[in-house]
């Protein structure tokens, strides 16, 4: 079975990262998540979703948001500050990691070496191992430090999608932005998909 890090931090975007995690776990693949102090404010101003301290009450409430079996589901929550989670060391790393909405705060820390906490620490770890890192930062307009950063990282081989929307294939709600955007993010963690037309249109 396939494993994935999954990051939420406090960008916006909330329900693009509930989206891409139902798709992940629907895929059946074991996800290892990570939600940022930031990302829990967040996820209850755009979704209206209470998460609690305690990992379990959380895995709860996201599968229950999902609609998703809590007994089928591959989902395991920590806490950022668990220092003990296998994620946090090469030993165990995950196949590929992805962050979603990815904070410029955390995108600076990930440039710069810092990891601080369980999120940039696994992160560090996925660059490390050379395995595969994709950030989905949220944040317009970009400065020039953002943008120095997003390169830096490139070059390290991270992908960088930002959820920029498409029109030629005539979206007509924002679950079509949002099925795009997630279709997008799958293809770089290698996950097939068909939540979108393929072109040519």
């Amino acid at each position: 079975m396939r494993s994935v890090t999954f990051g939420i931090t406090g960008a916006s975007g909330m329900p693009i990262a509930l989206n891409l995690l139902k798709h992940l776990l629907l895929k059946h693949i074991k996800i290892h998540l990570v939600i940022t102090t930031a990302g829990i404010i967040t996820l209850n101003q755009e979704l209206k979703i209470k998460l609690s301290a305690n990992p379990d009450v959380c895995r709860e409430v996201i599968l229950d948001y999902l609609h998703i079996d809590n007994k089928q589901s591959e989902l395991v929550v920590y806490t950022n500050n668990d220092w003990f989670a296998p994620i946090a060391s090469g030993s165990s790393v995950s196949d590929s990691m992805v962050i979603c909405p990815c904070s410029m705060a955390t995108l600076g820390k990930l440039s710069g070496g810092i990891g601080d906490d369980l999120l940039t620490r696994a992160a560090d770890v996925i660059l490390k191992e050379r395995k595969n890192l994709v950030l989905v930062p949220r944040e317009t307009p970009l400065s020039a430090i953002h943008l120095e950063n997003m390169v830096k990282l490139s070059r390290l081989g991270v992908s960088i999608l930002p959820p920029v929307p498409a029109f030629y294939n005539h979206p007509e709600s924002v679950q079509d932005i949002i099925d795009f955007i997630v279709s997008r993010i799958l293809d770089q963690l290698g996950v097939s998909n068909q939540l979108t037309s393929r072109w040519p249109y």
